[in-house]
């Protein structure tokens, strides 16, 4: 008998998708779901409308706005079409919690988990497509409110992208946007359950930020300036307040840097954890 006949038979083995195609699997994933292009779009369709909506309001109360309401118009317009980028806030943050949280509900997960076994590039790969998705997404909101915004308001208060501070408001929205929106993702992956963490997160953009600004004093000043959605909208401001306790890049950094820290530690929590 030869020694090709002794040899123990070899049998291919299944290698573990590289990063380029978790991120390839992970747009597929968002893509493929109806409700991620439906909910980009209400975004979309709500955080422009309000823009037109509040700027039409605007311009056509002029006459009747009193001389100072106008002044404050004038030195930033932006405050008139950004006054309700919030909404936006909202249903990008909504969309974060789903996004992560929709797997465990259709129990897809444990295939994506099989197929990832280290499971930390799995999370990393979704974070990374969502972020830009909603990038995408969040500079087009930006700069649709924008043009919408400013050609209502020509005749009153005309705003220009290259203005002092303007082009960084509505690039910087679009930023904040997606910072949100890691946010949420880094939330429904701790939480895992789709109703407990939109109620964290609204929870925590709506009940603790007024609240941390209510505490006496320079502690609860700071503590709530550190909160993630205080810290980010800093960005939004043509002319932030001189004692703000961050500058607009620097709040969006802060932002970022609460999404990152939720995304690393559900990343190793989903290492220990059953499915």
């Amino acid at each position: 008998m030869t020694a090709e006949a002794l040899a123990p038979a070899r049998y291919p083995t299944a290698k573990s998708p590289g990063f380029t195609g978790l991120l390839r699997a992970e747009w597929v994933k968002i893509s493929s779901v109806r409700s991620t292009g439906w909910v980009l779009l209400m975004m979309l369709v709500a955080s422009v409308g309000v823009a037109v909506a509040a700027s039409a309001v605007t311009a056509a109360q002029w006459d009747s706005a009193s001389a100072a309401d106008r002044a404050k118009v004038v030195d930033d317009p932006l405050s008139v079409i950004f006054s309700a980028f919030g909404v936006g806030e909202l249903i990008v943050c909504v969309l974060g919690v789903l996004v992560v949280t929709g797997e465990y509900s259709s129990g897809t997960i444990r295939a994506s988990i099989l197929a990832v076994p280290r499971r930390s590039p799995l999370l990393a790969a979704k974070a990374a497509v969502f972020a830009l998705v909603t990038l995408a997404a969040g500079e087009l909101t930006s700069f649709a409110s924008f043009f919408a915004g400013a050609a209502l308001l020509r005749e009153h208060a005309p705003v220009a992208l290259g203005d002092p501070g303007v082009l960084r408001v509505v690039v910087g929205s679009g930023l904040f946007l997606a910072a949100m929106s890691l946010f949420a993702l880094g939330v429904g992956a701790l939480v895992r359950h789709t109703a407990g963490a939109i109620a964290a997160v609204i929870g925590f953009l709506l009940v603790l930020a007024p609240l941390a600004g209510s505490l006496p004093g320079a502690a609860g000043e700071k503590a709530a300036a550190f909160l993630p959605a205080n810290a980010g909208q800093q960005i939004v401001f043509t002319h932030p307040a001189p004692d703000s306790v961050l500058t607009p890049w620097q709040g969006l950094g802060v932002c970022a840097l609460w999404g990152a820290a939720l995304i690393t530690v559900a990343a190793l929590l989903l290492r220990r954890r059953d499915v």
